[in-house]
């Protein structure tokens, strides 16, 4: 996977299309991070994307996505086209999402812009996350250039999380889950310089591979919720999953983005 190296102060006053900051109208920003499930496979677990792209996950001029490049473009499903590389990739809940936010008339700043920062990559376990790794820098990385952009009219309002399958597989990993998430809240929001930057993480529903720690990883996800302030637990459970016994639905992707929404609006 190529690494996004950071951008020069200069250049990044080229990220942001014209009319968006520089008519004053207020960005919420958030990142979107984890595995497959976020990055979304909803429609493409057989090979292919099926290309449906359901009204909920329509393209809006008022959601923009933060490119490979580091420039906002109008957002459009597959989110993670060319972020979550080496893989089909499908509907995800971050459009969904961005789209009851800005339906609920309840965001700070109604005539708000969405911008969703993806940062997902499929098949990844938490130990790829940690600080210095490569994945970890990229969504630093982009999360700062997307900021940069925004010209002090941006807020980034949270990160929302979906992983955790892969850690199902191992005994090890599920047993270190907590320990490693409570490092990554704490890391991501001391480089973002957020240290109350809201975090709403998705219980998983699954596990790759059928791996046999599934409900020690959900353990642990919960467990997060009560050690760590400002961290939120939105449940997968029971959303209908794919013929390939791991990866949500676009139906279920659908229901999920809301879900996220509701809980990051309950914050307000």
């Amino acid at each position: 996977m190529a690494m996004l190296h950071p951008v020069l102060p200069f250049l990044l006053l080229l990220l942001l299309p014209a009319g968006t900051a520089a008519a004053g109208r207020r960005m919420l920003v958030f990142i979107l991070a984890g595995q497959s499930n976020m990055s979304g496979r909803g429609g493409a677990t057989s090979g292919t994307w099926d290309g449906v792209v359901p009204p909920e996950c329509a393209p809006s001029p008022r959601i923009l996505r933060l490119s490979p490049a580091l420039r906002w473009e109008e957002a459009r499903e597959p989110l993670h086209a060319d972020i979550d590389v080496g893989n089909v990739l499908g509907v995800g809940p971050g459009m969904p999402f961005a789209h009851a936010v800005l339906a609920s008339g309840k965001a700070p700043a109604a005539a708000a812009t969405m911008g969703l920062v993806p940062c997902a990559q499929g098949g990844t376990p938490l130990a790829n996350w940690t600080r210095g790794t490569e994945l970890y820098d990229r969504m630093v990385t982009r999360a700062r250039a997307a900021m940069a952009s925004c010209k002090g009219s941006g807020e980034l309002a949270a990160m929302l999380w979906y992983q955790g399958e892969t850690d199902a597989m191992s005994r090890d990993d599920a047993e270190l889950y907590q320990g490693r998430m409570e490092a990554l809240v704490r890391d991501v929001r001391r480089d973002l310089g957020l240290p109350d930057l809201l975090v709403i993480q998705v219980g998983i529903a699954t596990a790759q591979y059928g791996g046999k720690f599934l409900g020690r990883v959900r353990e642990a996800q919960k467990a997060v919720t009560h050690a760590v302030p400002n961290v939120k637990f939105v449940d997968a459970m029971g959303l209908p999953i794919a013929s390939d016994y791991t990866h949500l639905t676009t139906e279920a992707q659908v229901q999920l983005g809301e879900m996220l929404a509701k809980s990051y609006l309950e914050t307000l």
